[in-house]
């Protein structure tokens, strides 16, 4: 028997966690178990994969629901956590009692559908992007290694496509059967065609009957302006392939924004740090900085600027998904203390400091500062 973790210890929140607190969990440890941050690690995407199959389950309401019910058994009989098929050999009539309870959000039976008609498994992939991409958006390239279908038989399965497919006879086709069991009809896979609802006489010798092999697939994957870390972008249809004809699944593309020299992110802000030498700041000075859409703005920085102050540039921020707007830039200044100095330059800085310390309003922190120190050991004495 394999052994699960539970989805909630997975991605380390209780069973109480809100889908907002949910939320930030996966994309805290997607991020840190991504596989384009931790190439050839084998622990690392074995992780990631674990903590993307438990947010898949636990974002949606209605799978959560099952899941804090039923545990894994819910998802169990075809179709894993996306499929929503309660069937399969689970030994309760959890088929018929969920096709009761959800209906139509079920669709009839979920992904794993009737007559071996089995949709295929949803794929993942990742892609780094930089800060700049973020911003304007971007198209990337993405290879990801899916199954197909198997272009030999056409996804039939069979070398014969004429007669080389009966339906199987002891389910006629639909996969399943069913049997009473005391109130309940409990439904499984077929055992005679394993669920599939056929019977393939002359398998085809590429897919070996299953329809489908694997093969890398290139896609292209638009990315829009003002995506965040952690972003997971869905392709419908881009999965795996189904078998029998069923509908593909879909594949999930996570993006990573990487780190940037000179801006930092917040939401749809931008903060950039930029460092004054002691007389800009003291005197005064204008200085052009850099804008994340590769333009320059100019800032007038007022004489006894202090390190630490911050500056606003309305509107040149960072893209807002799916908007037309831009969050505000922030300047946020830094006073450096002059190294190596010459010996005039000395000269000049003892100067002003015995000046400086005759007249000390220009220096009002300082000021401050020491009269409380002087007040505390008053005090202590």
């Amino acid at each position: 028997m394999v052994t699960r973790l539970d989805y909630y210890a997975v991605l380390e929140v209780t069973r109480e966690v809100s889908q907002d607190d949910l939320k930030k969990a996966y994309r805290k440890l997607a991020m840190k178990y991504h596989p384009d941050r931790n190439p050839g690690d084998a622990v690392a995407e074995e992780k990631f994969k674990e903590i993307s199959e438990a947010y898949d389950v636990l974002k949606d309401d209605q799978k959560r629901a099952a899941y804090d019910r039923f545990g894994h058994a819910a998802f169990e009989g075809g179709g894993g956590p996306g499929g929503f098929d309660f069937g399969g050999g689970f030994g309760g009539g959890l088929g018929d009692i969920f096709e009761q309870m959800f209906g139509d959000m079920m669709g009839g039976g979920g992904r794993g559908g009737r007559g071996g008609r089995q949709a295929g498994a949803d794929a993942q992939t990742g892609v780094s992007i930089t800060l700049t991409e973020a911003f304007s958006g971007v198209t990337k390239d993405v290879t990801v290694k899916t199954r197909v279908r198997c272009d030999a038989c056409d996804g039939t399965g069979s070398s014969d496509k004429d007669a080389g497919i009966e339906n199987c006879p002891s389910c006629h086709g639909q996969g399943r059967v069913r049997a009473q069991q005391g109130f309940f009809v409990v439904e499984r896979p077929c055992p005679t065609c394993h669920g599939q609802g056929r019977i393939v006489k002359s398998p085809c010798r590429l897919c070996h009957g299953t329809g489908t092999v694997e093969r890398n697939r290139v896609l292209e994957v638009q990315i829009p302006a003002g995506v965040e870390d952690g972003t997971r972008i869905r392709l419908s249809g881009e999965g795996e392939a189904g078998r029998n004809g069923a509908p593909a699944g879909d594949l999930y593309v996570h993006i990573s924004v990487e780190q940037n020299d000179l801006f930092q992110r917040e939401g749809s802000n931008v903060y950039c740090r930029v460092p004054l030498r002691m007389t800009q700041a003291a005197l005064g000075t204008e200085i052009e900085v850099p804008v994340i859409d590769g333009t320059r703005a100019r800032v007038k920085i007022p004489a006894g600027t202090q390190s630490g102050e911050h500056f606003r540039l309305k509107g040149k921020g960072f893209s807002v998904l799916r908007s037309s707007s831009r969050g505000d830039m922030y300047i946020q200044v830094t006073v450096e203390t002059p190294q190596k100095l010459t010996k005039h330059q000395r000269e000049l800085l003892e100067e002003f400091e015995k000046e400086a310390g005759e007249h000390t309003a220009g220096s009002p922190e300082h000021t401050g500062f020491f009269s409380r120190v002087k007040d505390f050991f008053e005090g202590k004495g």
